[in-house]
């Protein structure tokens, strides 16, 4: 089952594929463990909040996932 991430302004940024997470364009970018979000490295880098069938970034780590949007319209 695919789900999507959203950040915490409610934006589509990545999603979850089993225990892996990619992003937009579909590149693996971290791991997923439990709520755990890892680097490939096996780094700790943050986590979610469940949110029904989609997953929340918290606040702090919304910085993993660049708005995409804004960052092509500069």
């Amino acid at each position: 089952m695919v789900r999507s991430i959203l950040n915490s302004q409610g934006i589509r940024v990545a999603m979850v594929v089993g225990s892996e997470i990619y992003d937009l364009a579909g590149k693996k970018v971290y791991d997923l463990k439990g709520s755990n979000i890892y680097l490939l490295s096996g780094e700790l880098v943050g986590h979610l909040n469940e949110n029904g069938s989609n997953k929340r970034l918290a606040r702090s780590t919304d910085r993993l996932f660049p708005d995409l949007r804004r960052l092509s319209s500069d």
